[in-house]
């Protein structure tokens, strides 16, 4: 299997590529709340269909919550043809929020 563990550095110079697809495997409401650029909120209910029409040479990040659970969800979809899959170490905990233009009050 082609399953590689990434840190947060890694996860943003592999993000400036273009050609990854990311995957937030947390639940909705924490989706919600906050999540990485473009990252498309997989779940059940929609894995399978994900999973059919996904180029599956193209390179897939997974992030949970602290970095544990997306290890074996990166093993899942290895074991589902997907030929690169990445896991964030620390999961989304360890991303840095958006930085904004305003200071904090």
């Amino acid at each position: 299997m082609n399953i590689h563990r990434v840190s947060v550095e890694e996860t943003q110079q592999l993000m400036s590529d273009g050609t990854l697809t990311i995957l937030d495997i947390r639940d909705e409401q924490s989706y919600a709340e906050g999540h990485l650029p473009d990252a498309i909120h997989i779940k059940e209910i929609n894995i399978d269909d994900f999973i059919e029409n996904q180029d599956k040479d193209q390179g897939l990040l997974l992030y949970c919550y602290h970095g544990h659970s997306s290890i074996s969800a990166a093993g899942y979809f290895a074991e589902k043809g997907f030929r690169l899959c990445y896991s964030m170490d620390g999961g989304y905990e360890a991303w840095p929020p958006p930085v904004s233009g305003s200071k904090a009050q």
